[in-house]
């Protein structure tokens, strides 16, 4: 055990329990859209790094390089895929989801705003995406937990199930009692972590390696990103299918809702694309450089770590892996909150308790993200579960196939009704499923046939039914029009 960098660990997970304690105090007075939303006052910077380290959990730091690392740049067609739907959800998406949302009788989730859109009293539709974001959410947060075990055993020795134990309980701890305002804060200095570190380990690299540092030659057709590496067409398909997922996932959507302005919207924008670019291509060149620089090492997983512990002093270390536990917990704690938003502002307040005050919600919020993470730390710990990606797989393919394909429709289809809406989340979600477990042997991941049957559902049943209200067809075309 390096006691060094278990030190700068203890000390990074202080910093952001009293982040969340912080806000604790400060919003103390705010209701359920500050908890939820951070009372839409979040600057530009803020919501861009949040939104992007909300993204980019431990797999951009281990998964990534590690398939690059032993198989060469046929792997990165998931990067590329990633890369290019974020700079579409930002540029496509966002402006129109701020606008839409707040007009929509000012929606704070995204199941609320789906039905406000449609001017409806009907709660199904709630209660749908309340129960996807449950089940999702809560695997999709297991897979952060896992990795905080996976990092704490592998550089320091720790049981990988006692890791778990306190990363679970840091991250519970500042998303209980800061909500969104913390969340978005501690992601915003996670994701600058994370930026100096994919910077300056393969920098760091490559002066070794002018110093003659380089130890291992790249296969032949390392470099080839068509390939053997790539693992065929459906792999690419596969891949790129990843980058769907963005126009879906609720916990980084919601960041376009949290921006004071549209003008500053755009700023965000600039932030955000640029912010994944520089930390995909950095990732790749971690796998590259590292192969040159390590030779073959026996766990490809590890390729990050070994790289930072071969270079720099264990202090530097300690703070430069501290980005691992910062990509890992800057997903998990959106995922809590979202999570939990969705049960409180979705189902318990329009169905259980239709006359719950704001201190109410706020504590029921509270109690929810408590359970998920208890839940949660159970499925990690549970040596069955399967691997970190694959978890992050399954969760993002439900999100993006339910959610993508009728958030666009209802940002850019005057015509979509609320029925179609209903089909195209069911379709979507039930097609993604049932894909995995009958079809997963195709080689085409869940997500792309989910879309195209989500997007298909919405439009045929849509179309088959009655059309949109006036009052829904006005609301369109003045949340059409761009903020002055």
């Amino acid at each position: 055990m390096e006691t060094t960098e278990l030190i700068v660990f203890l000390l990074y997970l202080v910093l952001m329990l009293t982040i969340g304690l912080f806000f604790f105090f400060r919003s103390r007075g705010g209701g359920e859209k500050a908890y939820f939303l951070g009372g839409r006052s979040m600057g530009p910077w803020v919501s861009a790094l949040s939104a992007g380290a909300s993204d980019m959990s431990a797999w951009v730091l281990m998964g990534l390089p590690a398939s690059i690392y032993a198989l060469g740049m046929g792997q990165t067609w998931i990067a590329i895929g990633l890369g290019v739907g974020y700079a579409l959800s930002w540029i496509i998406e966002a402006p129109r989801l701020r606008r839409f949302t707040i007009l929509a009788e000012d929606s704070i989730t995204i199941p609320q705003y789906l039905t406000n859109r449609f001017k409806t009293r009907h709660k199904a539709l709630q209660v749908i995406c309340a129960a996807i974001f449950l089940v999702a959410y809560t695997i999709y947060c297991a897979s952060s937990l896992k990795a905080c075990g996976t990092l704490f055993n592998t550089v320091i020795g720790l049981d990988a199930n006692v890791a778990m134990y306190i990363a679970a309980a840091i991250i519970f701890g500042y998303t209980f009692l800061g909500g969104f305002s913390a969340v978005c804060w501690t992601d915003f200095f996670q994701g600058l972590l994370m930026l100096g570190a994919l910077l300056i380990a393969p920098i760091a690299a490559l002066l070794v390696m002018r110093e003659g540092g380089a130890h291992g030659a790249y296969p032949a057709g390392y470099w080839d990103f068509f390939g053997p590496s790539a693992g065929g067409w459906q792999s690419i398909v596969s891949g790129l299918g990843w980058g769907l997922g963005y126009f879906g996932m609720p916990h980084i959507i919601i960041r376009f809702m949290s921006v004071r302005s549209e003008r500053e919207l755009k700023k965000s924008a600039v932030i955000g694309i640029s912010w994944t670019t520089v930390i995909l291509t950095a990732s790749v060149a971690v796998a590259a450089i590292g192969r040159s620089f390590l030779g073959e090492i026996a766990d490809s997983s590890t390729v990050f770590i070994t790289l930072v512990r071969r270079i720099f002093p264990p202090v530097l270390s300690g703070v430069v892996l501290s980005a691992i536990l910062a990509a890992s917990m800057s997903t998990a704690d959106s995922q809590l909150l979202a999570s939990a938003s969705a049960f409180a502002s979705d189902v318990y307040r329009p169905i259980l308790r239709k006359g719950a005050g704001d201190k109410e919600m706020l504590w029921v919020s509270r109690f929810v993200v408590a359970a998920i993470a208890v839940v949660a730390l159970a499925i990690a710990s549970n040596p069955a579960s399967g691997s970190i990606m694959a978890l992050v797989e399954n969760a993002w393919g439900v999100f993006g196939a339910a959610f993508g394909p009728v958030i666009m429709l209802s940002l850019f289809w005057r015509r979509l009704n609320y029925p179609g809406a209903v089909a195209g989340i069911l379709a979507g979600a039930g097609v993604d499923i049932l894909w995995l477990i009958f079809l997963g042997n195709l080689g085409i991941y869940e997500i792309v046939p989910g879309v195209l049957a989500g997007l298909i559902a919405a439009v045929a049943v849509s179309l088959l039914t009655k059309a949109p209200g006036e009052d829904v067809l006005e609301l369109f075309d003045r949340a059409s029009v761009p903020e002055a």
